[in-house]
């Protein structure tokens, strides 16, 4: 890939302002009042890819939020790589906790990013990371260096569990048809230490409903005497970790793969500090399942979390009361072969089971999907080594993520094609979380080393 170096930092103020002007459109998928921003965001990546030169673009119609779909096939014999990323993004609560406004973008200084990083919900995950295959793509198209054929998928509704995209992909398997996927909606291990990520965990998101009497009541006139939801709910949550924070529902670990000795080991070669993990996160020790290392806790085992809970008097001041109902949001990250329906249903039959008949408990499934690990002999792993080796100059290190992408295991299934996970994000980018940021470094290097691995994986397969 000739001159590509040059070509971004010719354009470098223009990729970074088209990229800050479509970080200022809230397209929040869960919170049904941005509708008409997450379909003002669809027709950008629509105008965004026509100009970076697909030859056919369009915004498919699904039963919730649209699929921009874009292709330029230069000569069918040639491989045909599948561009997955997703427009929509989380919600930007709390608020007051942002240093900045979440969808007015600004660009900061910090110690992991010298040159700046831009503070915006999205920045990250994926506005960010999904903008790099645009501009990786007007590059080459610009400069006639395109290697092989290339279509895109960037879905609206991944951040609400992609409910639409599996009839689509179903529905359009000639469409798509592919000879690898790419996708950077991950992670790496630092600006100087490249990785790969070669699994992701799968996940079952439910949320329950403790209701006790039939409105709240008087916390002096019945207290002791009714069962109060919110302390009920407490307790059956907290009976779901036992003393070594092992997860308490039975069948939960059935089907989960262990690691030999040797993985572990090679898993340990990752750079860590746990000091200065703590130290990023302001906590004295961390916690988790006993026998296990932190890089291990968080991404080759199965987790349960708390992702919410409320009820209940909240406002300001005080208020005697017991709640009529209490609610929580409870998210289970799953490994390779634990499948995600069996867990909700495991979940689903122990939450109801353990619950004292003073009160009823509703559990309402949300989304999930399964997890993947890719290898690292499959031709596509090659090329993306062989391109971070030549922007990095150090062979990327493959790792496994904590993160989930539900659809990857959907695409090696109806599309028989494997998946690579080229994320440029770092840990502490707060995807999810307030004061969520990109480094420029990091949106620019993937410019420039996703090329690369179009170059590498034509040629390899041929």
């Amino acid at each position: 890939m000739n001159n590509i170096q040059s070509y971004i930092l010719e354009h470098k103020n223009r990729f970074l302002n088209e990229l800050i002007e479509l970080l200022k459109i809230p397209s929040i998928s869960a919170d049904s009042a941005y509708s008409p921003d997450v379909l003002k965001t669809a027709k950008a990546i629509k105008t965004s890819l026509e100009k970076a030169g697909c030859d056919a673009v369009e915004i498919c119609k699904t039963d919730g939020y649209p699929i921009v779909y874009g292709e330029k096939i230069i000569d069918k014999t040639l491989p045909t790589v599948l561009v997955y990323g997703h427009y929509d993004v989380q919600p930007p609560d709390p608020i007051d906790l942002w240093d900045s406004p979440p969808f007015e973008p600004v660009i900061k200084k910090t110690d992991k990013h010298p040159e700046g990083a831009i503070y915006a919900r999205g920045a990250c995950d994926d506005k960010g990371q999904m903008y790099m295959h645009v501009k990786a793509m007007e590059f080459m198209t610009s400069t006639n260096q395109l290697p092989c054929n290339v279509k895109f998928m960037i879905e609206g509704e991944e951040e609400v569990g992609s409910a639409n995209l599996a009839t689509f992909v179903k529905n359009n398997q000639e469409k798509l048809k592919n000879d690898v996927i790419l996708i950077s909606d991950t992670g790496m291990i630092a600006n100087d230490v490249p990785s790969i990520t070669t699994g992701l965990r799968g996940l079952s998101y439910v949320e329950v409903e403790v209701t006790g009497p039939n409105r709240d009541l008087h916390s002096g006139l019945y207290g002791g005497a009714v069962a109060n939801p919110i302390n009920i709910l407490t307790k059956m949550i907290a009976s779901l970790h036992d003393e070594n924070n092992h997860i308490t529902i039975p069948g939960f670990y059935d089907n989960v793969e262990e690691l030999s000795k040797e993985e572990r080991a090679e898993m340990a070669k990752a750079p860590f500090s746990l000091e200065h993990y703590k130290k990023a996160l302001d906590i004295g020790a961390v916690y988790g399942e006993k026998g296990y290392l932190t890089n291990e806790r968080n991404s080759i085992r199965p987790t349960l979390d708390v992702n919410g809970i409320w009820g209940g008097y909240t406002g300001e001041g005080a208020k005697t009361v017991i709640a009529s109902k209490a609610y929580a949001k409870i998210s289970m990250r799953l490994v390779p072969n634990q499948d995600w329906e069996n867990i909700t249903k495991l979940f689903k039959d122990h939450f109801e089971s353990i619950a004292p008949e003073a009160v009823k408990v509703k559990v309402l499934p949300h989304h999930g999907g399964q997890g993947y690990v890719t290898p690292i002999d499959s031709l596509g792993y090659k090329a993306a080594s062989k391109a971070y080796q030549d922007t990095f100059g150090k062979t990327p290190i493959p790792q496994r993520s904590g993160g989930s992408i539900p659809i990857v295991s959907l695409f090696e299934q109806e599309l028989k094609s494997k998946t690579i996970l080229m994320g440029f994000g770092l840990d502490s980018d707060a995807i999810h979380s307030p004061n969520e940021h990109f480094g420029i470094w990091n949106y620019l290097k993937g410019i420039e080393t996703i090329p690369l691995f179009y170059k590498y994986f034509t040629a390899l397969s041929q």
